[in-house]
């Protein structure tokens, strides 16, 4: 299978100027190294009306192109069903009946970061797993071997981060991100993942369950975030930050395309004229402060 790049929106909303961005970039890191560049639309999460199309025709306005058809994780479940079965054959899952309030309220590891999970239904009985089956619906956990695991990132560096019992499928039948994204990139043939770097600490659970499944590791790239500001992340509330409300406010989707080449030290002409410049070591390795309009 030939190598591939992609872009994996989450259908919630309208793409803002930092989602198209990493877009642009991903797009950038996958055409200069001959990569296909693939689109999947991450869906498993509740969607918005009309969301999914807008997000492709501001993909396609700001000049980003892809190869073959849109994928949506809604349906690939059978996918997901095999590689957590392979775990549960292998005896590497067991039931969580855990809820959210529990696990932020129980102690954890030491050095942990909050919201790890502490195990505490991973040594449950068979007669406990039975009383609890009946109270609430349970979730599916991988029972993990490794605290901590190691990733490699083309602009990070070594990477080590925590490595707990993460959900693989949610207690309401649905299967979990970290679950969805290994999978859906190994059959893919995706071996690059470019994404915004608020995505790395949950990079190491990916990767060890990568080689739990005996799927490739990508090479990963997390590119910085575009941020209001007062440093913190850009998002909807900061004003016009979206094609369609930057349209109103004068600026056509060619010039939002401008600005962030611009900010990548490019030629903005267009996509095209951008990659035969693009350099990643010279990329900018801190975030981008939106200037607003």
């Amino acid at each position: 299978m030939t190598s591939a790049g992609r872009f994996a929106p989450s259908p919630s909303g309208e793409l803002h100027v930092g989602n198209l961005r990493t877009a642009m970039l991903a797009w950038l890191f996958a055409r200069s190294t001959g990569r296909r560049f693939l689109l999947r639309v991450e869906d498993l999460d509740r969607a918005r009306a009309g969301a999914e199309e807008q997000q492709l025709r501001d993909l396609a306005a700001v000049g980003v192109s892809w190869d073959g058809d849109v994928v949506r994780q809604t349906d690939r479940e059978p996918l997901y069903t095999a590689a957590i079965g392979r775990l549960a054959a292998a005896g590497l899952t067991y039931e969580c009946f855990c809820t959210r309030r529990e696990i932020q309220e129980a102690p954890s590891a030491p050095h942990a970061p909050q919201g790890a999970y502490p195990g505490t239904c991973r040594r449950l009985s068979t007669a406990e797993v039975e009383f609890r089956r009946s109270v609430r619906p349970a979730a599916v956990r991988l029972r993990s071997s490794a605290s901590e695991w190691t990733v490699q990132d083309a602009m990070h560096g070594t990477f080590t981060g925590v490595v707990d019992d993460f959900v693989l499928r949610r207690n309401d039948g649905v299967a979990a991100y970290n679950l969805a994204v290994v999978v859906d990139d190994a059959e893919q043939g995706i071996d690059q993942v470019v994404r915004g770097d608020d995505l790395l600490p949950s990079t190491p659970r990916q990767a060890y369950l990568a080689s739990l499944l005996n799927m490739p590791v990508p090479e990963y790239v997390h590119v910085p975030l575009v941020v209001n500001a007062d440093g913190a992340r850009l998002a909807k509330r900061d004003g016009a930050v979206t094609l369609r409300d930057l349209a109103a406010v004068g600026m056509p989707a060619d010039a939002v395309r401008r600005m962030i080449l611009d900010s990548l030290d490019l030629p903005a002409d267009s996509l095209e004229a951008a990659l035969g410049a693009f350099d990643p070591a010279a990329l900018p390795r801190g975030p981008w402060v939106w200037p607003g309009v």
